[in-house]
């Protein structure tokens, strides 16, 4: 009854609330979403999303065809597994954020080995910025990064031309997973002293969160001072914890212990930040890296979509 290419397209409106950055993520054109997106409601007889000019939204019945989607997809892969009867295999080098590595991707994971027990994972953690120089190197195969947003102005305050703050002109697009807030997080209780510079707990340069937390504050003229800096999250953690300042963070992966302070607490809007996939360039050829690079590409696309159906 229902098309998978179809409930496809529905998930990546679903998840990115976008025809636009639907059509980016799985490599067709905008008028194809829509085309698709039209013919699962005419088949399901109901309207799956409210939009107009400004934004797009679930109905009651999208957030209902979420899990059927689901569950008819992943009926549809094991069936295509079994009949196949070729599974991916070989290793493949991985890269991703220490965010993702701390919070999403254990359970993330997990899964994967379950499914693809052939696949040997070679797993490297670093900054957004570093793992695509690595990308670009040959040194990894897939890479689940950080990046400023496509369609948003880029940052031009300090600390704000390293790479990773949006897509370079040579770099692909990538994948969009999902689109999350930066957010200010600090420990239970924290509120800044607006007469005095804001504290800052940060990674080094280039780090995506570095770059646009010190360019917010200083087209707000927000008087800061960084009283930590750690390459490893765990650090940072530790340091914010104990007080000794504040963080910028991605909303869905806020680490236990810390908390988003409130709109009181009178620190700008830090924006929105991207997460997506990218392949390097032994993925986009036909062969084994390809298919191990596409298992895991799949199950990182359907767990952010879990992530923001959740």
């Amino acid at each position: 009854m229902f098309d998978p290419a179809q409930l496809r397209t529905f998930l990546a409106v679903a998840q990115t609330l976008s025809f636009t950055q639907a059509a980016r993520r799985l490599g067709v054109r905008q008028s194809t979403v829509s085309q698709q997106v039209r013919r699962l409601e005419d088949a399901a007889g109901r309207q799956l999303f409210s939009r107009d000019t400004h934004s797009v939204r679930l109905t009651e019945d999208g957030e209902a065809m979420l899990g059927f989607a689901r569950t008819i997809l992943e009926a549809h892969e094991r069936a295509a597994h079994w009949f196949a009867g070729a599974r991916p295999r070989g290793r493949l080098r991985f890269g991703a954020s220490e965010d993702f590595v701390l919070t999403r991707l254990p359970e993330l994971l997990e899964g994967f080995r379950r499914h693809h027990p052939e696949v040997d994972l070679e797993l490297t953690v670093d900054l957004s910025g570093h793992l695509m120089k690595r990308l670009a190197a040959g040194r990894l195969d897939l890479v689940l990064a950080k990046r400023h947003p496509a369609d948003e102005p880029m940052p031009v305050g300090p600390g704000a031309d390293g790479p990773g703050t949006g897509p370079g002109p040579d770099e692909p697009p990538g994948r969009l997973v999902w689109r999350d807030r930066l957010v200010w997080i600090g420990a239970e209780g924290t509120r800044p002293d607006p007469r005095r510079p804001l504290p800052l707990v940060l990674l080094p340069p280039p780090a995506v969160t570095r770059a646009r937390a010190l360019e917010v504050l200083e087209r707000h003229g927000r008087a800061w001072r960084v009283t930590c800096t750690s390459g490893s999250l765990n650090g940072l953690v530790a340091a914010t914890r104990a007080g000794l300042g504040v963080m910028a963070h991605a909303q869905g992966m806020i680490p236990p212990g810390l908390v988003r302070l409130p709109a009181g607490a009178g620190l700008p809007d830090l924006g929105a930040m991207d997460i997506v996939l990218l392949h390097g360039a032994g993925a986009r050829r036909d062969g084994p890296v390809r298919d191990s690079a596409e298992a895991l590409a799949d199950a990182i696309l359907a767990a952010g979509d879990r992530l923001h159906s959740g």
